[in-house]
């Protein structure tokens, strides 16, 4: 394999966070736990003590105390391995990825970095990163939501491991529906979730002079395949081969460039708008939404009359449902990368991811933290849980993702604007592959 280290600052990395409704307005950076230096990768500091620095970008108030608490909880319990966290501003999108291009360049990284779950195997791919198989065997991992595990796994190995996930479905407006006599989609029978046909027919009928029918753009960078992607899975397509090495032949697939046409239909008749307006579907501006678990907050705050119902299903009733969220990894330069595990063992456990999960509002990625959580037995919430565990897949695993996301996103967009679909697909799988052939062909 080639190890080279392809610079993460000239890609579009930064709307990947905006796709897992993460905290991307930060603008502090902060240090949490044990006093001590903010090098990366501190060996021992004193006789036995054993030093684990941690990255993550900077997250909402509630994160930030969850993060000060534990930290503070093991360094009393643990005075032979003391930890420390760093915080890394993301009001500037691209600063967290070019910090770690400039330490991975002058081996200075953390003990402990997190990624976002589709640039797992990109880390792995090159080095970045060490396996976590050690610290997380099989019988554990059966605790996990599938496509965590799916995501966090690289070449049969477990490279990182996340506490929470994120998940899409269809929310809908009570009297819009009604207005149109339109039935209400179940919540909890996905045989009675709206098919593709019904997706698109719906959102014809319920298109006025006032709203859309349906809001299917998340954000145009991350959000176009994380919130899309699964209509690809779904209609029969693939982006890359299994082993991610190849795109041509998937990506650019008949079965992909129908997928394609048929997400088009939605903007090339105006039931959904290329560019919507901020909150359309909170606003009343959209009827329906393809929106993540992170929305439910801001609805239940609303006095929209709302429901919500499963990712719509193919046709032919084949289902998947978008998934993926930041993880944790141990990387190359860990002085302590025995530490490390042991910490990350604690801070992924499950009354620890419970609490993580509770204090950002997002699903728990094992399944028993759910015991220990509340509002996830019925509604939206349930839902959001039952995707995942049913019908999450995560995103294509492969070293290339940046260039893949960057391009689909692009050639998506070009589609939605006239742009010929076979075409367009064909470019994002010539240039993936040639990406591909030159970093990490073995």
């Amino acid at each position: 394999m080639k190890r080279v280290f392809k610079t993460l600052g000239v890609l579009a990395l930064g709307s990947m966070l905006a796709a897992c409704g993460n905290n991307a307005g930060a603008t502090k950076q902060a240090d949490t736990g044990s006093e001590g230096s903010t090098q990366a990768s501190e060996s021992k500091s004193a006789e036995g003590v054993a030093n684990v620095t941690i990255w993550s970008p900077t997250d909402t108030a509630a994160i930030e105390a969850w993060w000060t608490e534990k930290i503070d909880q093991w360094n009393k319990e643990n005075p032979d391995i003391q930890v420390k966290r760093e915080a890394i501003d993301r009001a500037d999108a691209y600063a967290y990825e070019n910090k770690i291009t400039t330490a991975t360049t002058s081996g200075n990284l953390p003990d402990i970095l997190y990624v976002d779950g589709p640039m797992v195997s990109y880390y792995a791919a090159n080095g970045i990163t060490v396996p976590l198989d050690s610290y997380f065997p099989a019988d554990d991992l059966k605790d996990f939501m599938p496509s965590t595990v799916q995501a966090d796994t690289y070449d049969g190995k477990l490279y990182a491991i996340a506490p929470t996930e994120s998940s899409v479905a269809l929310f809908y407006n009570k009297d819009y529906l009604d207005k149109a006599g339109i039935p209400y989609p179940s919540d909890t029978d996905i045989k009675q979730a709206w098919t593709w046909s019904q997706f698109l027919d719906n959102a014809k009928k319920l298109t006025t002079a006032d709203y859309v029918g349906t809001n299917i753009i998340m954000d145009k960078g991350e959000g176009i395949i994380y919130a899309l992607g699964q209509f690809f899975t779904e209609g029969g397509a693939q982006f890359v081969s299994d082993d991610g090495s190849k795109a041509d032949g998937y990506i650019n697939s008949d079965a992909s460039v129908k997928t394609a046409e048929y997400l088009n239909e939605f903007i090339k008749n105006g039931y959904a708008n290329l560019d919507p307006v901020k909150d359309e579907f909170l606003n009343g501006k959209a009827a329906t939404l393809l929106g993540g678990s992170w929305n439910i907050a801001d609805l239940e705050k609303s006095n929209l009359n709302w429901g919500v119902s499963y990712f719509p299903v193919a046709d032919d009733g084949k289902a998947a449902s978008p998934t993926g969220d930041w993880a944790a990894a141990i990387t190359k330069d860990s002085k302590n990368p025995d530490a490390a595990g042991k910490f990350l063992q604690w801070a992924m456990n499950s009354d620890n991811i419970a609490s993580y999960a509770s204090a950002v509002a997002k699903p728990a990625s094992r399944t028993s933290s759910y015991d220990k959580m509340e509002g996830w037995d019925s509604g939206a919430r349930a839902l959001m849980k039952w995707q995942l565990q049913n019908t999450g897949v995560s995103r294509p695993r492969t070293p290339s993702y940046s260039v893949l996301s960057t391009d689909f996103s692009t050639a998506m967009l070009n589609i939605f604007s006239g742009s010929n679909a076979k075409d367009e697909l064909d470019n994002v799988a010539k240039n993936f592959d040639e990406n591909y052939e030159m970093y990490y062909k073995k």
